[in-house]
């Protein structure tokens, strides 16, 4: 520092670590805000597009692609986005019960019992399209409905994560599934839970929804808590399976696009989905 007259102290890895981690998650913010409220709706459903391509080559090479066929499993969920969009009233939300009938019936299962994808085989494509797909579509139907209302969803996922990291950090004790992910704890989901009640009650106030006393509301919000775990537990153990610390580095700090996402695959179909129910 100019006119300090001290030799300048050398930074930690640690610490460029988490100026990196900062200013990408700051720069990924700035982008993802302009996206959901600068751009009209073909772009941002273009924008939302790459984002599950990108995800989807991340995805063949967690279960054992090669460049070109994980490119070509990115077209193939481009391709899907671009024939599904001009079908949205009847396709998304078929594209939405089969999602949440993987999270909720399916998934819990395959962390028991610790099913492999086994190389490159058809089922873990079928899956890997179950993961994307109907995440893309979740993410273009709340944009429709307002930008707000997207944000809203995966802010949700957002908390609950910084809720589970801090209650985990202080009290966290008590593991939640070891072999999968060492450091998540059920103190930690606790965590979880209660900053996600928190900011249901919160966002109801702001929106101006008289939802804070009911019920239904809030085993809602408590059931999306606990699949937010299990998309982020599934994640972790396919990347475990792969002998893969990140899905990819394409995001300097933060791996790749899947690491950022796991959870909102498993939420914003399931949130979509009940707000296409409730409107019925």
């Amino acid at each position: 520092m100019i006119g300090t007259g001290a030799a300048p102290i050398p930074t930690s890895r640690s610490d460029k670590m988490l100026r990196t981690r900062v200013l990408t998650a700051l720069a990924l913010l700035a982008i993802f805000l302009c996206v959901l409220f600068l751009l009209p709706r073909p772009l941002a459903a273009a924008a939302f597009a790459l984002i599950a391509g990108l995800a989807a080559w991340e995805w063949a090479g967690l279960v054992g692609a090669r460049d070109i066929v994980r490119v070509g499993f990115a077209v193939v969920i481009l391709l899907s986005a671009f024939l599904l969009l001009g079908r949205s009233g009847t396709v998304f939300p078929i594209l939405w019960i089969a999602a949440a009938l993987f999270w909720l019936a399916v998934t819990p299962l395959w962390l028991w019992r610790r099913w492999r994808l086994a190389g490159h085989t058809l089922i873990a494509y079928v899956v890997g399209w179950l993961l994307i797909v109907p995440t893309w579509a979740a993410m273009v139907a709340l944009h429709d409905r307002n930008p707000w209302l997207l944000f809203a969803a995966m802010a949700l996922v957002w908390v609950a994560d910084i809720g589970a990291y801090f209650t985990g950090r202080a009290i966290g004790r008590t593991k939640l599934m070891p072999a999968i992910s060492p450091g998540k704890t059920w103190e930690g989901v606790g965590g979880a839970a209660i900053a996600t009640l928190v900011y249901g009650v919160l966002a109801a106030l702001v929106a101006g929804v008289p939802v804070t006393a009911n019920l239904a509301w809030g085993l809602f919000l408590l059931l999306l808590t606990a699949i937010s775990v299990v998309g982020d537990l599934f994640e972790s153990m396919i990347k475990r399976q792969a002998g893969a610390k990140d899905s990819s580095n394409l995001l300097p700090g933060h791996g790749g696009i899947l690491d950022r996402i796991d959870s909102q695959t498993s939420t914003l179909p399931l949130v979509a989905l009940a707000i296409y129910l409730g409107s019925r």
